[in-house]
């Protein structure tokens, strides 16, 4: 997918649009790096549902003999298009963009057949121009919703099921393709509860171990205070050597402490929100917007965006920094922060439409930039920075998708 990012000239609220996606090239890669271990039930721990949904998937296309299906989760906020979660049956070229299949497709002359359960004939579909399934076998679609059991008027996906004959499905095939539905939706919100509750778990663990890090402190301390007698009674007596000593190990001592506490503070006691990182930068984005006369606009086009701790205390830090730098020094009128998934790499970007300027380069009293790039390299990621005079700010985030293996090591 070839896309380019025009440079953008501030202007009004009432005029001003984003002309098109910003392009992403992924950096060679390291094959010995890059290694990740095939998703299988042996290997994959539970919260991972994505080796259950396939069988269940394949089950239920053998059952009711559909060739292909695919799960939507719509990503967060609500409203958002359902992105592709799952699928079986279709061939890798079809799959390789999620735009590809297209969700409108599903919905051309779409009826309904049953209880929430529709039927697409894509007979009439092909004279659509657009239409992306004119060269393939499907003659015809059956859709149904993915509700939340808890709160039914809450869709949270899609299930589409795709056939080689037209389809006037049976009782049977209703209360199947019915059931299922039910049991995704109850799964998925099961997972979703579970993720928040493990979360939560760690940010507790997390703040106990921060407590009890800064206690470890007052060792420490005590150790600097005795010295600082040491070093008053050395200054009455005139012994110069030992005056130099003892205030050579105060500073030492102070420089540990200082380090100690601004990085593992910082790093265990977080901000996280314990619903995860697509709530949390929903939240940072509503306050950005209650806080400053801009325009934010917030794009997940990410379904699943489930990462370890440690990555979503970075990426939100990284992001909260970006949009500060935005609200202070840009005088931008819009803004956009978007979240994609594309060759295997998370990439977060954050652009304005502002007077640019901004480099790396590190101004005294002001390192966010070099802290946002450290951030990153902790995650293995990188930032990539395009900033002209008059022409807006771009500021992308990029890492590998972690192995499917990370939640092994984050049990």
């Amino acid at each position: 997918m070839s896309k380019k990012t025009n440079s953008i000239n501030k202007t009004t609220l009432a005029d001003f649009s984003w002309t098109k996606d910003s392009a992403f090239t992924p950096p060679a890669k390291n094959e010995a790096a890059t290694d990740r271990q095939t998703i299988t039930p042996e290997n994959t721990k539970p919260g991972d549902l994505s080796p259950i949904l396939d069988k269940f998937l394949a089950t239920l296309l053998h059952t009711i003999n559909a060739s292909a299906g695919i799960i939507r989760i719509s990503p967060p906020p609500h409203g958002q298009t359902p992105q592709i979660f799952r699928s079986a049956g279709f061939p890798a070229d079809l799959l390789e963009e999620e735009d590809t299949i297209n969700i409108q497709c599903e919905s051309f002359a779409k009826k309904a057949i049953g209880h929430e359960l529709f039927s697409t004939n894509l007979d009439e579909c092909r004279t659509h121009p657009k239409c992306n399934y004119r060269d393939c076998q499907v003659q015809s679609i059956i859709s149904a919703p993915l509700k939340n059991p808890g709160a039914p008027d809450n869709q949270i996906g899609t299930l589409a099921l795709f056939f080689d004959t037209p389809q006037e499905p049976t009782e049977s095939i209703s209360k199947t393709i019915h059931e299922f539905t039910n049991l995704l939706g109850s799964m998925v919100e099961y997972n979703k509860s579970c993720s928040e509750a493990k979360r939560t778990d760690l940010i507790a663990e997390r703040h106990s171990i921060a407590n009890e890090i800064h206690d470890s402190l007052a060792q420490t301390l005590a150790y600097t205070r005795m010295r600082t007698s040491l070093l008053l009674e050395s200054i009455r007596t005139g012994n110069e050597l030992m005056v130099t000593k003892y205030a050579h190990d105060i500073d030492e001592a102070l420089e540990i402490s200082q380090k100690t506490v601004r990085e593992l503070i910082t790093d265990f006691r977080c901000a996280m929100d314990p619903s995860g990182l697509p709530h949390a930068l929903q939240t940072l984005t509503q306050q950005f917007c209650q806080r400053n006369d801009i325009e934010l606009e917030y794009i997940n086009r990410v379904a699943h965006l489930e990462l370890p701790l440690e990555y979503e205390i970075q990426i939100y830090h990284i992001v909260q920094e970006a949009l500060a730098n935005i609200a202070a020094h840009s005088d931008a009128t819009h803004a956009r922060l978007t979240v994609d998934l594309r060759s295997d790499y998370f990439i977060f970007t954050v652009e304005d439409n502002g007077k640019g300027g901004c480099t790396f380069t590190p101004v005294e009293g002001h390192y966010g930039m070099l802290i946002m790039r450290e951030r990153a390299q902790r995650i293995g990621g990188e930032i990539k920075l395009e900033s002209s005079k008059g022409f807006g700010t771009h500021l992308q985030l990029y890492f590998p998708q972690p192995g499917s293996n990370w939640r092994l090591a984050n049990e």
